[in-house]
C-alpha cells in the first residue's frame, strides 16, 4: 500500500511539474513575442536623407547676401522621443547628409542656425519631423534652412 501511494504521489509530482514547465514556457514565448516591437534608432535598413541650405544675411538680417548649400555643418537625429539627439553627422562638400542603417519609426532631424528674430545671440535648431514607414527604404528630408 506504502509503494503504491508512493508512486502515486510520484506521478502526481510528475504530472504537476510537467504542466508548471509548460506553463512557464508558454509564458515566456508570449513575453518575448510581445517584446519583438523594435524601437526607432539603428540596426535597420533604412536611412534617412537630406540638404542643408544656408541663407547668409547681413548682420540686421534685411539683405540676403547669398545662399547655398552648406559643407560641413553638423546635423543630428534624435530618435523616437529620446531626450537628446542619439546621432550627429556633419554635411559632406555639396550640404547633404545621411543617417544610414535605421529602422522604421519616428525621427527628429535638426541643425542649428543664428536666430533671425534677433531675440537672442544663442543658437536655435531648425526642426523636421521624419516618419519612417516599414514598406520605405530611404526617406528624404525637406531642406533644413539656416541662417548666417
Amino acid at each position: 500500500m506504502r509503494i503504491v501511494s508512493s508512486v502515486k504521489q510520484y506521478a502526481m509530482k510528475g504530472c504537476y511539474s510537467r504542466y508548471f514547465r509548460w506553463s512557464f514556457l508558454s509564458l515566456l514565448l508570449l513575453v518575448l513575442a510581445c517584446s519583438c516591437e523594435k524601437e526607432e534608432g539603428e540596426g535597420g535598413k533604412c536611412s534617412v536623407y537630406g540638404k542643408v541650405l544656408v541663407k547668409d544675411y547681413n548682420a540686421a538680417f534685411t539683405v540676403l547676401k547669398e545662399e547655398y548649400y552648406g559643407p560641413g555643418i553638423w546635423v543630428y537625429i534624435v530618435y523616437g522621443d529620446d531626450r537628446d539627439y542619439s546621432e550627429r553627422i556633419q554635411t559632406g562638400y555639396d550640404g547633404t547628409y545621411e543617417f544610414k542603417y535605421l529602422r522604421p519609426g519616428d525621427y527628429t532631424v535638426y541643425a542649428l542656425s543664428k536666430d533671425s528674430t534677433l531675440q537672442t545671440n544663442a543658437q536655435v535648431p531648425v526642426i523636421q519631423q521624419v516618419n519612417v514607414p516599414k514598406d520605405k527604404k530611404e526617406v528624404e528630408v525637406p531642406d533644413l534652412i539656416i541662417f548666417d
